[in-house]
């Protein structure tokens, strides 16, 4: 389960740095922008952030309404110093939560839906928010995503001699499993789905943590997990050995894409 009260409190404090560091979540967004069929009128975008998606919907459908929504108010802010836009309806909030008492052409949401604790209710939440011939287009992460801290994870709880079922970060899954749960979802709907991945190197794993921190993408979920100083020494350690390249580590990100039409 995804502890929305930290998550919201740690996006919020990093909104300031997130454009800095957030370079694979604007790869998927203009990935994700491409995947638009129909010219909307009404527009929802869950997960705004710091608004670069956003700034794409309004520059290229600048007669359509825009609802941006985010559970982030830093996040907020910093969006709308971005977009000084009347057509746009900012909300504050967590979207599964929120009552969606409107109808939209196109709901999109970029690098959120992994923060989502019952992703198939709000699959049909929004599917049933949408109109006729609507698109539901959404990007998350998979289950490469990170696969060397993982693997140097796993590494290092051997190396301490540590047999309990102790993780970091949170799990992500597969492409096909993700299209089959949205198919189970929403059976009525046409679906479709796509792949990358994206690799990011660092000068060192410290580096890469911090890039995390700074778009305030760290572990928010509930449970046990390792917080052993030995442990993460270890880990960091096996990480270097295992996954550097001319002097920098690499991280792999595994976009994944969802292209939801309402029939």
């Amino acid at each position: 389960m995804i502890d929305k009260q930290l998550l919201q409190k740690r996006f919020s404090t990093n909104a300031q740095t997130y454009d800095q560091f957030a370079n694979v979540q604007k790869k998927m967004a203009n990935a994700l922008f491409g995947q638009i069929t129909i010219r909307p009128e009404r527009i929802l975008e869950i997960g705004c952030g710091t608004g670069y998606l956003t700034e794409k919907l309004r520059r290229h459908f600048p007669h359509a309404r825009i609802t941006a929504v985010d559970l982030a108010p830093g996040m907020i802010a910093v969006a709308k110093q971005r977009l000084d836009a009347e057509q746009i309806n900012w909300i504050c909030g967590d979207i599964e939560e929120i009552e969606l008492s409107e109808r939209y052409d196109l709901i999109i949401s970029n690098a959120t839906f992994q923060w989502l604790n019952d992703l198939d209710r709000t699959l049909l939440r929004l599917y049933d928010a949408l109109n006729d011939g609507g698109q539901l287009v959404f990007s998350t992460f998979g289950a490469r995503t990170f696969h060397e801290l993982h693997t140097s994870f796993a590494c290092a709880l051997k190396t301490q001699n540590l047999n309990e079922p102790l993780r970091i970060g949170q799990s992500f899954p597969t492409l096909n499993q993700l299209l089959g749960r949205c198919q189970c979802a929403i059976p009525s709907a046409a679906i479709s789905a796509a792949e990358t991945i994206e690799i990011e190197r660092f000068p060192s794993v410290r580096d890469f943590f911090l890039s995390l921190r700074k778009i305030g993408a760290t572990n928010s979920t509930t449970g046990r997990y390792c917080q052993r100083p030995s442990v993460f020494k270890a880990m960091m350690r096996e990480y270097e050995h295992r996954f550097s390249e001319n002097g920098q580590i690499f991280a792999t990100y595994h976009c994944l894409f969802i292209d939801i039409t309402r029939l």
